[in-house]
């Protein structure tokens, strides 16, 4: 579905992203890790063709994204950005509607069945009850929320989330993945920006680790989430263990030197996780 090569991209002065190859199928669920700058949003900018890569090529079903027009481009992808640009005196349900535009008919007015979709939508993002509010009025989790909505009202084959769940609880949280991967198996194809990734580890397919715009590593959890791996990506000690109800690999920080260790205690002992289920076998969520 999607495919890039040796893309090299930044900014005006800046270049952020060295050689980047990357290819993602349907009913795929890659998840991007690294520090604040590795190069995660500009990379989903370059996937989304809101940003012209300076080296290597996308291609998107065949297709360069930024030489699409922007209604055939929206039809194809959807994107919840970090941070999201609205009017603070705008309904909600009208700003979910936007994702109907790539759908719009001759005379551009919307039908029966847009708001239809635009509210099926609002319920599937858990923000069924902010459809009457103003923007300006809702939380930073309610406006990701709304935000998930907008795209997924685009009816898109691809989806590209940047730090989704960054403002969100953990029961929002969850239930927003449990809803990614209900539209993975349905055949969507989704690119994720995660800084949890253990997270990462229960939803994803794959995890790609993003270090100073170079790919570091990329296969599923069960082969790439290790201490090795991650301790490199994020510069720090961590301890790779089984989660005990699934299997799939989790991670905590090694912290040797915090408060509840008396002097002299010795260290957590860092392992690689045993008894991992195979790629085959491991529920995804």
């Amino acid at each position: 579905m999607l495919c890039c090569e040796h893309i090299r991209a930044g900014y005006p002065g800046r270049e952020v992203l060295h050689d980047v190859s990357l290819t993602v199928a349907p009913r795929e669920s890659v998840a991007l890790l690294g520090h604040n700058g590795s190069g995660k949003t500009t990379l989903l900018r370059v996937l989304s063709g809101q940003l012209a890569p300076a080296g290597g090529q996308v291609l998107l079903e065949g297709m360069a994204p930024a030489g699409l027009a922007p209604r055939e481009r929206a039809r194809r992808i959807a994107v919840v950005p970090q941070r999201a640009e609205f009017f603070p005196s705008q309904i909600v349900r009208d700003m979910v509607l936007l994702g109907r535009y790539a759908h719009l008919g001759w005379w551009g007015a919307y039908t029966a069945h847009d708001y239809a979709v635009a509210d099926q939508a609002l319920a599937s993002a858990g923000a069924r009850e902010l459809a009457h509010r103003r923007m300006g009025e809702l939380s930073g989790g309610e406006v990701q929320r709304v935000m998930l909505a907008r795209a997924l009202a685009q009816e898109s084959r691809l989806l590209l989330l940047d730090e989704l769940a960054a403002a969100l609880d953990w029961a929002r949280v969850v239930e927003l993945f449990d809803l990614l991967e209900q539209r993975r198996r349905a055949g969507m194809a989704i690119v994720m920006a995660v800084h949890d990734c253990s997270l990462a580890a229960q939803y994803a397919t794959r995890l790609v680790g993003l270090k100073q715009g170079r790919v570091l590593f990329d296969g599923p959890p069960e082969t790439v989430f290790t201490e090795e791996n991650l301790g490199a990506l994020y510069d720090l000690s961590l301890c790779v263990f089984a989660h005990p109800r699934n299997g799939l690999p989790q991670a905590l920080p090694a912290c040797p030197h915090g408060p509840h260790l008396a002097d002299g205690d010795p260290a957590p002992v860092s392992g690689a996780a045993d008894g991992l289920l195979s790629a085959g076998d491991a529920p995804r969520g």
